[in-house]
This record gives structure tokens, sequence and C-alpha cells, in this order.
């Protein structure tokens, strides 16, 4: 009896790994989806043409949404897809509109600094300050060096007037290294040293 035991857990073993590869279609609606984090539910009301009679979640994530640009779902967006099983539950392999095409998405964006894209520093002019090209395809001819705190062409940030007026006043003093210099340079030592 062991041994019938152990070929039977062996074959449902190999049943469970061919379920896991094999991916079935389903059609349903998108039953929720979360913008920012990029995943939601569907919920499945056929499964390879046949009707089920109780609607069935399944798991989508946006790397797997058929569509250009930002991808996400809209809740109510009827959807194709198709899944597999794995060991969380469902999990959708792709997920396009009806009849395979692009999937329309949310109009909800992200919120918060997520969304805003910092630039590089290439990305700006060095000559004019352009966000559009390089300073080595500038169109102006050379122009004057401003100072990057306030614009101003007179002077550079390190003696920007306008910068020392909004530090606060513990910062317009020496910096510490300087004073650690200005101690050595004024050092003088004490009288029982130079006698000895």
């Amino acid at each position: 009896m062991a041994e019938g035991g152990c070929t039977k857990t062996e074959e449902e073993e190999r049943q469970g790994i061919e379920e896991d590869t094999q991916s079935f279609h389903g059609v349903g609606v998108c039953k929720w989806f979360n913008v920012r984090m990029g995943f939601g539910f569907l919920s499945m009301n056929s499964r390879e043409g046949e009707p089920l009679e109780a609607p069935v979640d399944v798991f989508v994530h946006q790397s797997k949404l058929h569509m250009e640009g930002f991808r996400s779902l809209k809740e109510g967006e009827k959807v194709e897809f198709t899944f597999k099983k794995s060991s969380k539950g469902l999990e959708s392999v792709r997920v396009t509109g009806p009849g395979g095409a692009h999937c329309i998405g949310s109009e909800k964006r992200p919120k918060g600094k997520s969304v805003q894209k910092r630039r590089s520093k290439g990305d700006r002019c060095y000559n004019c300050g352009g966000l559009d090209h390089h300073a080595k395809e500038c169109k102006l001819p050379p122009q004057p060096k401003k100072c990057h705190f306030c614009q101003s062409v007179s002077h550079m940030v390190a003696n920007c007037p306008a910068k020392a007026q909004q530090s606060s006043p513990g910062s317009q003093e020496t910096p510490f290294s300087l004073k650690g210099e200005e101690e050595v340079q004024n050092y003088s030592p004490p009288l029982a040293e130079i006698t000895n």
C-alpha cells in the first residue's frame, strides 16, 4: 500500500505541474485596479466559452495588459484574457480588450512624487537653459555665465547675495575647516614649551 500511495502522490504532483503550465481562456470585466501599485483583479464570467454560475477573481498585473502607454484598467472595463493556476490562485498571462483589441485603461494616474520624473543634468542646455537641446546644438551665441541661484550675470553662486540672505545667520560664519586652519595659524605655544 505504501508504494501505491507514493505513486499516487507522484501522479498528483505531475498533474499539478501540468496545470501550472497550462493556460486557459476567460472573459469578464475589471473588478478593480490600483493605478499607483499597478495591479488589480478581473471578475471572470466565462471560462473556455462556458458561462460561470458565480464570477471568479483573477489577479492581473499591469505588465500583462495589451495596450500602449501607461498600462491600467478601468473599473468595469470588458476584457478577454488567458490565465493560469499558480500557488497563489488564478493569475492572468495576457489581458486584451474584446476581440484582442487594446485595453482602454483608466483615466486616473498615480498621484504624488512617483509621477514626477527627475531630469538628469545632461537634459538641459548649459548655454541658454533650454530643456529641448544640449549646448552643442544651441542656436544662440555663447551666453554670459549666470548665478545658478538667482540667474544674475553680475556674480556666481558662491558670491550670491540672495542666497546669503536666505541662509541662516549661523551659516554665514567661517566654515569649521577654515576655523581650524585659522586657529593653527594664530597658535602661540605656552611659555613652558618655549623654555624647554
